[in-house]
């Protein structure tokens, strides 16, 4: 027990010190998050090398088209399919976002023991587990960009946590490929073994994770005696729809390289046209010809094209916060999209390898600027009791959008020159949205009755009076400063009050 002398002095003692290793203080909420994400990422980087063998890289894309296709369906059904039940899920189930971070990883840690299985007996269950493994992957990526607020002092502080997980992610999988590769040389039921004591690891660190608000939604169902959908701002509706296009770039431009180098680079839009048009012609007359379309550039491109867009990555994610000190996070993603439009309209100039270079590097890197800035955007504006049903609304939109953008070079066989001028008019559509605050609106049925709503939807709490059918947690006042839904909300667990004011100008 402290002494205190006659005059009222007393002894100062330290104040005990987190436990630090390598420069980290691994008390800290955001540091036991990291630890938990990066062998998350590791985890599903030594799944994706174990499966390998079975899907994309061990197809042709100049001559597995249809294989491609039902790649990138399978790839697009877990969010398609069961996306949307997984939200409200999310943010139900009793023990809050934590429990369902550490149910996800100890849960993948059995569906890999049981991949083994799988794999050794050359079962067709390995399909199933492998579909399991994405809507898990998928469910676990919601929770973890909904539980990032709470890990951080403030809002400014949100891009600047997205990005160190990014960067995380990264480092993550590129120290997973390299064991992977090494525990491939032992087969793929070692590496499949691994991998589940990854997740097993993971799940144990993602015990330590601090407790969250549970059951806010669950509170006010019982006490409104309704069902609680989550209402977000006219502004994050203009962002997710750039960011929608974003995605439909990136999934675009993916295959549109794939193709490209490893299915003739170096041949014209019109000898495509008439090698297609040959082999149809070929089902009617099995005597007919078709000419070899030619050998596509060397297999180094590949590796220059795939470096280009790592480095891309990584430098969004270092940006992203320095910009964000600076401007909000709409004009950070319109920046992106512009970054996109001038990168497909340099490649165009820039011949063979240097277009193709320019073309991923900007891809990417306008990718990861949008990313950190809608993500930072969707944990400021959303209360963390809804963050699990509007990123799993928006994963789902933004999954289809990607899988949507690959099918088109994976469908038809368009050069490098035709796909730029596809990246420009989408990459500036979603530039224009944001600049001008705008998106398309559908018509809806309200009471029975069709109704025609305007054709923009514009920023702010008047748009907001003029959609009567849009739902307003905050009270029947539609010209109310709230009437913007979730942009007035104070965070939570680590979010400073009156944050959510700032990034709207």
């Amino acid at each position: 027990m402290e002494t205190t002398s006659d005059t009222g002095w007393r002894p100062v003692t330290k104040p005990p010190k987190g436990r630090r290793a390598g420069g980290i203080d691994w008390e800290q909420p955001f540091a036991r998050l990291a630890l938990v994400h990066v062998l998350s990422v590791m985890g599903e980087t030594l799944v994706v090398l174990s499966l390998a063998s079975s899907f994309f890289f061990n197809i042709d894309p100049s001559r597995g088209r249809e294989k491609v296709i039902l790649g990138l369906l399978f790839t697009m059904a877990p969010f398609a399919v069961i996306g949307p039940f997984i939200g409200p899920f999310i943010d139900r189930v009793r023990g809050g976002h934590r429990a369902v971070i550490r149910a996800s990883l100890f849960t993948r840690a059995v569906v890999a023991a049981l991949m083994v299985l799988a794999v050794v007996s050359d079962s067709p269950a390995l399909f199933v587990e492998a579909f399991v493994m994405l809507v898990l992957a998928k469910t676990y990526q919601i929770v973890r960009a909904a539980v990032v607020p709470t890990t951080v002092a403030g809002e400014l502080e949100l891009v600047e946590a997205n990005s160190k997980l990014q960067l995380l992610s990264s480092v993550g999988s590129t120290v997973a490929g390299l064991v992977g590769g090494a525990c491939l040389l032992f087969g793929e039921p070692f590496l499949l073994t691994v991998t589940a004591g990854v997740f097993t690891a993971g799940g144990i660190a993602a015990l330590r994770l601090n407790p969250s608000a549970v059951g806010a939604i669950e509170e006010r169902e019982n006490q409104q005696g309704l069902r609680v959908k989550a209402v977000v701002s006219p502004r994050l509706s203009v962002s997710a729809f750039a960011m929608g296009l974003v995605r439909l770039v990136v999934g675009f431009v993916t295959f549109l390289m794939a193709f490209e180098l490893r299915g003739g680079g170096t041949v014209s839009l019109a000898d495509r046209a008439a090698n297609v048009t040959l082999e149809s012609y070929r089902h009617f007359d099995p005597r007919a010809t078709v000419p070899p379309l030619g050998d596509g550039p060397p297999m180094w491109y590949f590796g220059a094209v795939l470096v280009a867009s790592v480095v891309g990555g990584l430098l969004g994610a270092m940006l992203a916060p320095k910009f964000r000190a600076k401007a909000p996070e709409h004009k950070i993603q319109l920046g992106g999209s512009l970054v996109a439009v001038a990168a497909a309209t340099m490649s165009v100039l820039l011949p063979g390898l240097g277009g193709y270079v320019v073309l991923s590097f900007g891809t990417a890197l306008a990718a990861a600027l949008a990313k950190q800035a809608f993500d930072a955007a969707v944990q400021r504006e959303v209360e963390e009791s809804d963050r699990g049903q509007v990123f799993a609304s928006y994963e789902s939109r933004f999954q289809v959008a990607w899988v949507a953008g690959a099918l088109i070079p994976a469908a038809l066989p368009i050069g490098t020159d035709v796909g730029a001028a596809c990246v420009v008019a989408i990459a500036g559509a979603a530039a224009m949205a944001l600049f001008a605050g705008v998106r398309p609106v559908l018509t809806t049925v309200v009471d029975g009755k069709r109704q025609v709503k305007p054709t923009v939807a514009r920023h702010g709490a008047k748009a907001a009076a003029s959609n009567p059918d849009e739902p307003n947690a905050e009270g029947p006042n539609p010209d109310g400063p709230n009437a913007g839904g979730q942009a007035s909300r104070s965070g939570k667990s680590g979010m400073s009050n009156g944050s959510s004011s700032s990034g709207n100008d």
